[in-house]
C-alpha cells in the first residue's frame, strides 16, 4: 500500500476509511467497490447486524432485508435491547485499530477519532426511487417504510451515543450528494478524492 498523505486518517500507518449515508444512497455498493480498489479489508455494520438478528432466529435472506418484516421486527428489538448495537460497534471498533480498514457504519464516524470520513447524501425521493426499484415495491411503501426506519435508528443512536444521523455531519471531510450521479460516477469521484486526500497517487 502506498504511504498516506496525512496521519489524521490513520491509525499506527494504516488507513481507515468510513462511509455513511441512510437507506438508497448506494453506500454499500460503493464501500465494497473502494475497498477492493485499495485493498482494504471490508466490513459493515449492518451485515454485522444481521448475523445477529440470524442468531436470534430471524431470516435473513432476501435483498432489502432492513426495509422488509423481518428487519423492522428486529429493529424494534434493537430500539428495546441495546447489546445488538453495542457488539457491532465494539467489533468494529477492534477492526478498526488494526488499520487498513474500511468501514461501512452509521455510528463510527462518530465513535472513532481517527480515519477518513464520507457521507453519502441524496434526496429522499432518489433513495426511495432507488429501494423501488431494488425491492420491487411501490413508491408509496419505499417512502413509508423508510420513515419508520429512519425514525427508529436515528432514536437508537441517539440514545445509545448522542448524535443526530442524518443531521449532524461534523465527522465527515466529505459530504457527497449523489443525487444526479450514477454508481459509476460516484465510485470515480471518490477514488480521485481518496487518491488526493488519503493516498499518494504513485501505482494507483
Amino acid at each position: 500500500m502506498d504511504k498516506p498523505v496525512d496521519d489524521k486518517y490513520c491509525v499506527g500507518k494504516k488507513i481507515v476509511v468510513c462511509i455513511s449515508g441512510m437507506a438508497g444512497t448506494g453506500k454499500s455498493t460503493l464501500s465494497r467497490k473502494l475497498a477492493q480498489k485499495y485493498k482494504l479489508r471490508h466490513y459493515s455494520g449492518g451485515d454485522a447486524l444481521k448475523e445477529l438478528a440470524a442468531e436470534e432466529g430471524y431470516n435473513i435472506s432476501g435483498t432489502g432485508w432492513w426495509e422488509s418484516s423481518e428487519g423492522l421486527s428486529f429493529l424494534e428489538k434493537r430500539g428495546e435491547d441495546e447489546k445488538f448495537d453495542k457488539a457491532v460497534d465494539d467489533k468494529l471498533l477492534d477492526y478498526a485499530s488494526q488499520g487498513d480498514v474500511l468501514l461501512d457504519s452509521w455510528t463510527m464516524p462518530w465513535l472513532l477519532p481517527y480515519g477518513f470520513k464520507i457521507w453519502l447524501s441524496a434526496s429522499v425521493e432518489k433513495r426511495a426511487e432507488r429501494i423501488v426499484k431494488r425491492d420491487k415495491i411501490t413508491f408509496k411503501e419505499a417512502l413509508g417504510i423508510m420513515k419508520e426506519r429512519e425514525s427508529k435508528t436515528k432514536a437508537i443512536y441517539k440514545k445509545l451515543y448522542g448524535f443526530a444521523l442524518g443531521e449532524d455531519f461534523a465527522p465527515f471531510h466529505i459530504v457527497m450528494d449523489t443525487d444526479n450521479l450514477d454508481a459509476d460516477e460516484v465510485f470515480r469521484v471518490l477514488c480521485k478524492v481518496l487518491d488526493n486526500m488519503v493516498f499518494s497517487n504513485k501505482d494507483r
